[in-house]
């Protein structure tokens, strides 16, 4: 009998986002009974608990880098490098799969360095859940990751990408040879979410919680705190949609928090739109928020395959966002929402008054939404790619 593939899965920080959440699904859910599985991450993460939970429950092994941290910090990251190392080499794996741009490269030059010294050499997995630079960086901030990235590639035997526009992305800047290119969606359960804005029984008991009155219209951002979410942008069209369309009751959502709290919450004070804006902290029912939204809002500079857009289409929810990265794949702009210029605040807030005021276009746009998303993002069906990509680099 063949023995258990060992793969280790490293990211940078367990966060409330869509890449640590499929990541902790990935190891929780990957056959054991043909991989034996780690996980490395760095600490503080709001998901550390969940981590620890499968640790305890379901076969898989945890280990906290102290010093992977998402900062650029050279003493950390080298002796990150090191944790790293170290470790691999307690474990001995058959295969590396690291997630979001620090772990990215540290864990594969880890990996590579490790597989000097070995006869039987470390297979090298990146999933890029988007990069680490964008149009809307400094220029040598940019630049910087993009030379990382670029090198790191070639150590490289896979490249998972979660969206179509990634990949043009890396052929662009020639990270990574065409041939070790997979596409694997950042998947959801499309069960889960399948219509939820159509049940008018969750809705209004989700609407009593969130104490919002049956009238209101409900728009809705998800995402953490921090530059990438530009949620400046959704505060600020929040308050150009109040101005445009002041005789309709609108509450706007956010759910989420991080570093950027007091910032946000001083704006949303400076615009007087306190009484218009609800912040929701970390709130875990997203099935029960995306049950009362109307329209879901993205300001996003910059993604990979955002999961709160693609659980929003499947909810039966129109999307109105930035035309950024995996959002190109997913939204069909003028069927199912609409796709702005970044950071073009009027725009996204005139399609967003388009929706509210046109009811039969809203409606078809509903449709279109939940027709969007095919199984090809099934978060089973994500785990399953993985594990055949898996059995295939054993064989190279």
């Amino acid at each position: 009998m063949m023995d258990k593939i060992k793969v280790v899965h490293i990211i940078t920080k367990l966060e409330l986002g869509g890449a640590q959440q499929n990541t902790l699904y990935t190891v929780e859910h990957l056959d054991k009974t043909k991989f034996d599985v780690y996980l490395m991450s760095g600490c503080g993460g709001i998901l550390d608990e969940t981590a620890k939970f499968l640790a305890k429950n379901v076969y898989v092994k945890v280990y906290f880098v102290k010093n992977l941290v998402r900062e650029i910090d050279i003493i950390r990251d080298i002796l990150a490098l090191i944790e790293i190392f170290e470790l691999l080499l307690k474990i001995k794996p058959h295969i590396i799969h690291t997630h979001s741009s620090k772990a990215g490269i540290i864990g594969r030059w880890s990996a590579f360095v490790l597989n000097l010294f070995r006869k039987e050499k470390i297979k090298i997995i990146h999933t890029f859940h988007g990069f680490a630079f964008s149009r809307f960086h400094n220029f040598f901030v940019r630049n910087f990751y993009i030379i990382l990235e670029f090198f790191t590639a070639i150590i490289s035997d896979k490249l998972i990408f979660v969206s179509v526009d990634n990949i043009k992305t890396a052929k662009r800047y020639k990270i990574g040879s065409v041939k070790k290119y997979v596409l694997i969606r950042s998947g959801i359960k499309i069960s889960e979410f399948y219509k939820v804005s159509f049940d008018s029984e969750l809705k209004e008991v989700k609407k009593k919680e969130l104490q919002i009155s049956s009238s209101e219209k409900v728009i809705t951002t998800i995402g953490p705190f921090k530059p990438q979410k530009n949620l400046a942008d959704f505060i600020k069209m929040a308050k150009v949609v109040v101005e445009k369309i002041p005789e309709q009751k609108i509450k706007f959502l956010i759910a989420g928090d991080g570093e950027q709290r007091n910032k946000l919450l001083w704006l949303t004070k400076k615009l007087n739109m306190e009484d218009k804006i609800k912040f929701l902290s970390w709130y875990k029912d997203i099935k029960g928020l995306l049950s009362v939204t109307d329209i879901f809002v993205m300001t996003s500079l910059w993604e990979g395959l955002p999961r709160s857009a693609v659980e929003s289409l499947v909810a039966g929810v129109p999307v109105v966002a930035y035309a950024v990265d995996g959002l190109n794949d997913i939204v069909k702009s003028g069927k199912n929402g609409f796709l702005v210029t970044p950071k073009d605040v009027n725009s996204i807030a005139e399609q967003v008054v388009y929706l509210l005021k046109n009811q039969n276009i809203f409606n078809e746009f509903k449709k279109n939404a939940v027709e969007t998303i095919e199984n090809s993002f099934d978060i089973d069906y994500m785990v399953i790619q993985q594990e055949n990509l898996y059995i295939e680099c054993m064989r190279i």
